[in-house]
């Protein structure tokens, strides 16, 4: 995927001069509006990283149109449109005389635009995407074209460049983590998606996530920044947590890869015990029964092993673990003792 610098640099170079290339016409009216399920859209992804892949190759096989991806080297170019297939062309943004004529064209006539950079390029990555766009001199008649981004912190008004061209801008984010884009299963399959942006972008989002098989969703542009930070506790806190986890194993004269079998059955148990019912409900262990003298030897434990950033890890997770017993009333004298021992 592009990165931040790295990404306003390539893009800005990709394109092509305007005084030497000739107007790109459209051959055909193609309504991104109004597509039927059969024909699908004809998207091009700029960023395909793993995101950014993982969508492309879902999309196609949603029956759309995969038409070109912008990456940052030859390399992950074309990989991405291998992975993807169905004739998509790949674009190696930091070569631009490299960049077929043919390819400009499918670019600049997407019905959609896919951006799936790192947050910080979005605003330039967005403005010479525009410039692109606006030296091409693409006549579409009528039909409205959509720009949408992946981001889950940024509102889509960073497309501005894009909507001055009579784009309609959105953004949709998949509350799924991506590991590996070349899945044989869609990762995207009962995800839900958090959708915001102009009418006809979010709506066109919304269709595109149903197609992927996930859930849409819609909050206001304002509350992005909380909602990505809902999602980054929820999914990169944990994964960071869980290597904490690993390392007391390793403590314990365990390998690495076998913590790693032994605590995700139990990590996978707890998420759908939290699928069932609310965090106070599906909490277990010595925090939910009151045991103080397993508390305090769990300290003793990581201080003789002077490992103080899992202990203070630990004590500022028990203390909200605290909270919850209060919430159902669970709260007791062993509660309050415990507290103690994790406020020193």
């Amino acid at each position: 995927m592009l990165k931040s610098a790295d990404a306003t640099h390539s893009i800005s170079n990709a394109m092509p001069p305007a005084r030497k290339r000739s107007k790109l016409k459209s051959k055909t009216s193609h309504s991104s509006t109004s597509r039927s399920k059969a024909k699908g859209f004809r998207i091009s992804i700029v960023g395909a990283g793993r995101m950014g892949t993982a969508l492309g190759i879902a999309l196609r096989r949603a029956e759309h149109h995969i038409e070109v991806v912008v990456t940052k080297s030859a390399p992950s170019a074309r990989r991405a449109a291998k992975l993807i297939g169905g004739g998509a062309a790949g674009w190696v943004a930091r070569q631009p005389n490299h960049a077929p004529e043919v390819t400009l064209s499918r670019l600049v006539q997407s019905d959609l635009l896919l951006i799936s950079t790192p947050d910080d390029a979005l605003e330039a990555v967005a403005g010479h995407l525009g410039d692109t766009i606006r030296s091409a001199g693409v006549d579409r008649g009528k039909d409205q074209r959509v720009a949408i981004h992946t981001s889950g912190a940024v509102s889509s008004e960073v497309l501005a460049p894009l909507r001055a061209l009579g784009f309609s801008v959105g953004s949709l984010h998949p509350l799924v983590s991506i590991a590996d884009a070349a899945a044989a299963h869609n990762p995207f399959s009962g995800a839900h998606f958090c959708v915001e942006g102009d009418r006809a972008a979010a709506r066109i989002a919304r269709s595109l996530v149903k197609d992927l098989g996930g859930r849409p969703f819609t909050i206001s542009a304002e509350a992005k920044p909380l909602y990505h930070a809902a999602a980054t506790v929820s999914s990169g806190h944990v994964t960071a947590l869980f290597d904490v986890a690993i390392g007391m194993l390793q403590e314990c004269g365990i390998t690495t890869r076998r913590a790693r079998q032994i605590l995700a059955p139990l990590l996978q148990s707890t998420a759908a015990n939290l699928a069932a019912q609310s965090p106070a409900q599906a909490l277990t262990g010595p925090f939910a029964r009151g045991d103080v003298a397993t508390v305090g030897k769990h300290l003793a434990a990581m201080k003789s092993k002077k490992m103080a950033e899992a202990a203070d890890l630990y004590a500022a997770l028990g203390l909200r673990a605290l909270r919850l017993t209060e919430s159902t009333k669970r709260s007791s004298r062993p509660a309050k003792d415990i507290k103690k021992l994790l406020s020193r």
